[in-house]
């Protein structure tokens, strides 16, 4: 237990170092290319902070645990809004630009209702139990790409509110450390969820419960020690295109892409209220930012208090 314990907090090390220097990097990058700090946002940095969640499900689909693939996407993209855009709005007021509200939002609440209606045979068409299948992870798949047809779209346009800046790092360093910086996310979110993981078992937890909170919490380390950084930085466009990125991302590579190759999730547990409490978090994040293009610090109190609210309601239930 205690070599677990010491293990899981070295892991958060790693966590914390690689994503200030991932933080650094990414807004580099984009600088030295000419890039939209968001359109670095929704695809390097969600990338890169994804790749657990990714890993997570291809080994879970190879092993046939279908709850441990759902639940981790599920419960990663409630606490990405949740947890991540609550503390970082509690540190300082997000600012969310226009065309973030107008269409990477919607694509992200699109792409959360679509998982959901796949996910629910029994209520929709009276199955006997609920199933993914393979058509169902191309159809998602196919909605992914439209998203990437959008940011190769919007690829070099810089708005009018970024100012040319002297990047941090030149182009080669920029690359280097960004590519340091996401194995340090991805070693350190793997340690922290071998170890929890391990720690929860040696509990008696069930895997459910497991796969909504330690998996979910553990993958979403990157995500929320890099929004978190890059708030303290002052980079909100990161802070929000990160977890924007990475709820898309979730759900078009993490579930879409595994499933489409390796094949259908036969059996899961994921309840409708966990279904609806990731659609609500997007509508909440949607409504919030729509009012004034900010998410102030009551809001991310108010983000904060849900995240309680709905983990309150998974452990106890």
């Amino acid at each position: 237990m205690w070599l677990q314990i010491l293990i899981l907090v070295a892991g958060f090390i790693v966590l914390v170092k690689g994503a200030d220097l991932f933080v650094d990097a990414a807004s580099s990058l984009a600088e030295n290319f000419k890039l939209s700090k968001m359109f670095i946002a929704l695809t390097i940095v969600a990338f890169g902070t994804s790749a657990p969640e990714l890993a997570v499900s291809i080994k879970s689909m190879i092993n046939g645990s279908g709850d441990i693939v759902l639940g981790n996407v599920v419960g990663s993209n409630i606490l990405n809004i949740l947890l991540i855009l609550g503390v970082a709005g509690t540190i300082h007021a997000l600012r969310v630009k226009n065309s973030t509200v107008k269409k990477e939002l919607p694509i992200v609440m699109l792409l959360s209702v679509l998982l959901s209606v796949i996910m629910c045979d029994k209520l929709i068409s009276g199955a006997k139990v609920n199933t993914i299948t393979r058509s169902d992870g191309v159809i998602i798949v196919l909605f992914f790409l439209v998203f990437i047809y959008y940011l190769i779209s919007t690829m070099r346009n810089k708005t009018e509110e970024e100012e040319e800046t002297k990047p941090k790092f030149n182009i080669l360093l920029s690359i280097i450390f960004t590519l340091v910086g996401i194995a340090c996310l991805v070693f350190g979110s793997h340690f922290v969820v071998d170890s929890a993981s391990k720690i929860a078992k040696m509990l008696h937890v069930s895997e459910r419960m497991i796969s909504l909170t330690v998996v979910a919490l553990g993958t979403s380390l990157p995500e929320l020690v890099t929004s978190v950084v890059a708030t303290r930085k002052g980079e909100y466009d990161i802070a929000i295109g990160n977890v924007v990125g990475s709820n898309i991302f979730n759900i078009g590579v993490v579930i879409g892409l595994p499933v489409a190759l390796i094949g259908g999730i036969n059996h899961f547990t994921i309840s409708y209220v966990d279904l609806i409490a990731m659609i609500a978090s997007c509508l909440l994040l949607f409504i919030c930012s729509f009012k004034d293009y900010r998410i102030n610090r009551k809001e991310g109190i108010l983000f904060l208090l849900l995240f309680v609210g709905y983990y309150s309601y998974v452990i106890l239930g």
